[in-house]
């Protein structure tokens, strides 16, 4: 039976992982992150990751995070009422549960792209939203692996996992290394030495539209999205094999970038 610790001092070291430790703090000292709603949760153990311990509100005890913890006997549930929790975490808990989970080792490029055939690649994306939502749509809509730059935002990121509603661990990742991988072009010839056709979305004249044969005719397709504002680097596009555009009307002259990917995603995933 798990040991259900009520919390009187918010400032116990035991809890600074909830509130105090940065995301970095998190990854580099402790190797942890943090898992948010009780469906993430689940994804996340679903998929063999350790959880370390559970901050909810005294309600959820024997409410929705009633499964969890039955699930997670030898793991220490951490509670209080809704009001010392959110002077702790510095907002309201509206989903009643986060967990603190070791980090999942991390995938090697090479095992990533293992027998897939429809990946994308990230470059420059900084916004965590749009990348759990990327995450999320990648899952949904048959990419087999997602690849990011060292300055794109981190998948275990707290927001990111959370919008992505547990499809990160659902999706095989992996970082391109910046030493090995110093220009986003050296990637794309990475890729292409594997056997990808490389395709970045881009708002280019010189483009094919996202349903051309030209795509969807190869049997491996790396797919790049770029930066929420400036999009992918001139090196990308220009190293490219293709350069696709999304048809727009109204005037409007692009798309966010999740919504971007999501429209991709469903043309040219794994069907």
């Amino acid at each position: 039976m798990s040991q259900i610790i009520t919390v009187k001092d918010i400032n116990a070291p035991e809890l600074a992982v909830y509130a105090s430790l940065t995301e970095a703090q998190l990854k580099r000292n402790d190797g942890i992150f943090i898992a948010e709603s009780v469906k993430v949760i689940d994804v996340a153990l679903d998929k063999g990751i350790k959880p370390l311990s559970f901050l909810m509100e005294e309600r959820q005890i024997e409410g929705v995070g009633k499964k969890l913890i039955e699930r997670c006997p030898q793991t220490p549930v951490f509670t209080a009422s809704r009001e010392v929790l959110s002077s702790l975490t510095g907002f309201e808990l509206t989903r009643g549960v986060l967990c603190a989970m070791k980090r999942p080792a991390s995938q090697s490029l090479e095992t990533v792209l293992e027998g897939a055939k429809r990946i994308a690649v990230l470059e420059r994306l900084s916004d965590s939203v749009n990348v759990g939502a990327l995450f999320r749509s990648a899952a949904a809509l048959g990419m087999d692996a997602v690849l990011l730059f060292h300055n794109c935002s981190e998948p275990l990121n707290r927001r990111t996992v959370r919008v992505s509603m547990g499809s990160v661990f659902l999706v095989p990742w992996a970082f391109f290394d910046k030493q090995s991988f110093p220009l986003p072009e050296n990637a794309v010839e990475f890729l292409k030495s594997k056997g990808f056709t490389t395709a970045a979305m881009a708002l280019e004249n010189d483009s094919v539209g996202i349903d051309s044969p030209l795509l969807n005719d190869n049997e491996k397709l790396a797919l790049f999205l770029g930066a929420e504002g400036d999009g992918l680097s001139k090196g990308t596009i220009k190293t490219c094999d293709y350069t696709v555009k999304i048809p727009m009307h109204h005037g409007v002259d692009s798309l966010n970038v999740a919504a971007a990917a999501a429209v991709s995603f469903w043309q040219l995933g794994n069907k």
